[in-house]
């Protein structure tokens, strides 16, 4: 299982935010190219970056200063998400190095593009599920939908989708632990991969996301609890490696 940190992006800054509202923020850097760097040195596999600005406006804002964390780390995996909503934006960030892109928003208000693009851009495409109280969220978490995730997951499964992304947004940047229990139940409903996201603070919920690792779930993104020092994520990947590895 790997361990994935979180980059995300607004006003060309390394933020944080608190159950993604945009007006509660910290900003953790100036510098996002030096913040992906430091994650690589400490062993990431894969980079989680997210236009907080591009959810917002429905088109990428940071795409340029993406693409180049994109291209100064070409072995390493990058997924991308925020303002993607048209086929031109997926191919720009494809042909800068980026190896998946997550739809969020677009998908839950026009299914048939995750259809169109799992067409068009085979094993390129995940899609992200974020729920409040089990509802989906879009626009930047400012805007709830009466659909559950798991009936959305299906409905992108069937499509073709690489994998999902789980966020609890009323975990997510708070410090209070995962929503183990609500994660193993959506991996368990499907088939494809999901990825947590939303409140990994410490080991502690890295353990436990490792015991429930063959429900489905492939990886957790850890942001806040990277950032401010409770999670060392050299640590914590070795951890998993040992955890699952061992199973």
């Amino acid at each position: 299982m790997q361990l994935i940190p979180a980059i995300d992006l607004k006003d060309g800054k390394c933020v944080r935010l608190r159950q993604g509202r945009m007006v509660d923020e910290t900003v953790f850097s100036d510098d996002p190219l030096a913040v992906a760097d430091r994650w690589v040195e400490a062993g990431a596999r894969r980079l989680h970056l997210v236009d907080l600005d591009g959810a917002l406006a429905g088109f990428p804002v940071n795409a340029d200063l993406i693409g180049r964390i994109a291209e100064a780390h070409p072995g390493i995996e990058v997924q991308v998400g925020g303002g993607l909503r048209s086929f031109e934006v997926i191919q720009t960030y494809l042909d800068v190095g980026v190896n998946y892109v997550i739809i969020g928003t677009q998908a839950v208000r026009t299914p048939s593009f995750v259809d169109d693009a799992c067409l068009e851009f085979p094993g390129r495409i995940m899609v992200g599920l974020d729920a409040r109280e089990g509802r989906v969220a879009t626009d930047g978490w400012e805007s709830v939908s009466t659909l559950t995730a798991s009936d959305l997951a299906r409905r992108f499964e069937d499509a073709g989708v690489d994998s999902i992304v789980f966020t609890d947004i009323g975990r997510d940047g708070m410090m209070r632990g995962s929503n183990v229990e609500a994660t193993a139940e959506l991996a368990r409903a499907i088939d494809i991969p999901v990825i947590a996201s939303g409140g990994v603070t410490g080991l502690d919920d890295v353990r436990e996301l490792c015991q429930v690792a063959d429900s489905g779930i492939s990886g957790a993104i850890v942001g806040r609890a990277l950032y401010e020092g409770s999670i060392d994520l050299a640590e914590a990947q070795r951890l998993a490696d040992e955890t699952v590895g061992g199973r």
